[in-house]
């Protein structure tokens, strides 16, 4: 899509405002806004009036053109702004702060400024521009259907919950014990990495989940689809807290989730992706520190049968080859597992 700047200034009113606006075809949105050169992180009215003048003009647009039919819901200021970065930046003579940190504008004139220079500037844009104008809202309606799919999978989801234990992944081999407090989860990579910590654990207060291969990257994808994937569905139904409005820590089944994949780079990948959608998705349990990772040895050193050592680099396994070599130790072909 085309950067879209617009410049307006009321010289009798004291108040300019410049903005460059963009669509891309990510789902997230930034919009940064500035009043005489201080960024107002906390928004305020030049930010209520870009929103409130972009969501009117790209609805009507949009029935104008029949993009949206007659029986459509309209789209919400949220679906029309997704993938949108924008900058605004206005300038009064005398500008009103409000917020805790003072960085948010509550004159009244930029709101009504900003919506009708963004109005008049935007329909001859879309006028000039049909068929990117049509991208945006085809844009749009595609993040509508999304939230609408979005919606449903969480319904499915909070459905789901309802049935308890019923509703727990199939591949889950949980702990005996009913206190949350006591009780730690593995997630593990993989069915065969599952067996493995399943014989070595502690029945009583351990549960082990094993995960195929690499989840969804949630930075990448819409909530409907992150929803639906089924590793993403069980590690929901396994925690028991449910995910955005729907979460509530203190039904937290296990007070250790502890990200257990292999030591090499697939392993971190997965532990990124792991965090990345924890994070996104049930942050209050990373920000009360139930979450952990793991930290495996990347080799085994075997020089004979009870006699091994563990390395958890390339530099360390050379270091303990080297002096185990220097301490008379002798090295064979399968000494080194990783």
């Amino acid at each position: 899509q085309s950067v879209i700047d617009i410049e307006a200034e009321d010289k009798e009113r004291l108040l300019s405002a410049e903005i460059a606006m963009q669509w891309n075809t990510q789902y997230s949105e930034g919009v940064y806004s500035f009043a005489n050169t201080i960024h107002t992180h906390e928004g305020g009215t030049h930010e209520e009036g870009f929103r409130a003048a972009l969501t009117t003009l790209v609805n009507k647009y949009a029935r104008d053109k029949k993009l949206l039919r007659e029986k459509d819901d309209n789209l919400t200021g949220d679906d029309i702004r997704e993938g949108l970065t924008a900058i605004i930046s206005v300038k009064l003579g005398e500008p009103q702060f409000e917020g805790q940190t003072k960085t948010k504008l509550g004159n009244t004139e930029a709101k009504t400024f900003v919506q009708k220079v963004v109005h008049e500037h935007l329909t001859d844009w879309f006028d000039r521009n049909p068929n990117e104008a049509a991208d945006i809202v085809r844009k749009g309606i595609a993040a509508a259907t999304a939230r609408v799919a979005a919606r449903k999978a969480r319904d499915l989801t909070r459905r789901k919950g309802l049935l308890e234990s019923a509703s727990l992944p199939g591949k889950l081999s949980d702990c005996q014990s009913n206190d949350p407090t006591k009780c730690e989860i593995f997630i593990v990579e993989g069915d065969s990495a599952g067996g493995s910590a399943k014989s070595g654990r502690n029945p009583m207060y351990q549960a082990i989940l094993p995960i195929r291969g690499k989840i969804l990257n949630v930075e990448k994808a819409r909530v409907d689809k992150i929803l639906q994937n089924t590793e993403v569905q069980a590690l929901i139904s396994a925690f028991g807290t449910g995910v955005h409005e729907d979460f509530d820590i203190e039904k937290l089944r296990y007070h250790k989730i502890i990200l257990m994949a292999d030591a090499d780079v697939d392993g971190q990948h997965i532990n990124t992706l792991l965090l990345t959608f924890l994070f996104r998705f049930m942050r209050p349990l990373v920000e009360a520190g139930h979450v952990y990772l793991s930290r495996p040895p990347l080799y085994k050193i075997k020089w004979g049968r009870d006699d091994f050592e563990y390395a958890y680099s390339d530099r360390e396994r050379d270091a303990l080859v080297e002096l185990g070599k220097q301490n008379g130790k002798r090295i064979r072909e399968d000494s080194i597992q990783r």
